[in-house]
């Protein structure tokens, strides 16, 4: 069933004040970018915008695009200064080679079309720009303790993610370089609350408005599995099981990955 408007709208307001924009992840995003203030830079999928906001008051001029009508209407609110497109990857409203880089962050698992996406973005990407995307791969969710806690919510949401083998192989096909990854190990202070921000503060997935701002825990994870999995994360969280399961979990693949990859010169 298709939830009201009202309801819609309230949904991506809570979106909005549990995901803001996290200064390290922000800082590294400006840092693998290198974006020149004179220079006209996109943001795609940049939901409500906080991220794209946050780069913008660095002085960099940014245009943000996204296919929800509701979040672009809340990041208008936000900032004039900013162009916002409704728009999607597959289909971005923007003349041939009209920026100098893009990012795109926690957005890629929503793109119905990764070949179709990368294909558009170099379309609208001037030669030697460069693409900074801030996601996750299956490799490093597997390790997330949430699997143990919500299963049947985790399978379905690593199956909607790309591999890095994946990613490499559309970048390349679709005229980038081989990208280059870095690792992103969430921290004690992060402030954007995305799916494996609990990792070290397990308790803030009690909280409803916390969940309703996690695609994974809106879209894939049922009633049953939501109350059952926090039952048993705040019995384990009480007897002090869960940092054994958390301890169990523990590997160097990294939580998320910062990929850059830059547009090559036409042949």
């Amino acid at each position: 069933m298709k939830k009201s408007g009202n309801s819609h709208n309230g949904a991506v307001t809570r979106y909005n004040k549990t995901r803001q924009a996290d200064p390290h992840i922000l800082g590294k995003l400006f840092q693998f970018l290198s974006p020149e203030k004179n220079k006209l830079y996109l943001d795609i999928g940049c939901g409500t915008g906080n991220y794209t906001i946050g780069l913008s008051e660095r002085g960099i001029n940014f245009w943000g695009g996204d296919p929800s009508i509701p979040m672009i209407q809340v990041a208008k609110k936000k900032s004039k200064k900013i162009n916002w497109l409704p728009g999607s990857s597959e289909n971005i409203p923007a003349d041939e080679s009209a920026f100098d880089g893009a990012i795109a962050t926690l957005t890629i698992h929503h793109w119905s079309s990764l070949k179709q996406s990368f294909a558009e973005l170099g379309r609208v990407m001037k030669e030697n720009s460069k693409i900074v995307i801030f996601s996750t791969v299956p490799a490093q969710m597997n390790g997330y303790w949430l699997n143990n806690y919500f299963t049947n919510m985790m399978r379905l949401s690593i199956a909607q993610m790309s591999s890095l083998e994946t990613l490499n192989a559309v970048c390349t096909e679709s005229g980038f370089s081989q990208p280059l990854t870095e690792k992103y190990f969430v921290r004690n202070d992060l402030i954007d609350l995305f799916l494996y921000s609990g990792k070290h503060q397990p308790e803030i997935y009690f909280d409803n408005q916390v969940r309703e701002g996690i695609s994974s825990f809106s879209s894939f994870a049922g009633k049953m599995e939501i109350e059952e999995g926090l039952a048993q994360l705040r019995i384990d969280i009480g007897n002090g099981k869960f940092e054994k399961v958390k301890n169990e979990y523990n590997n160097n693949c990294g939580d998320y990955l910062f990929i850059s990859a830059e547009k090559n010169k036409s042949k």
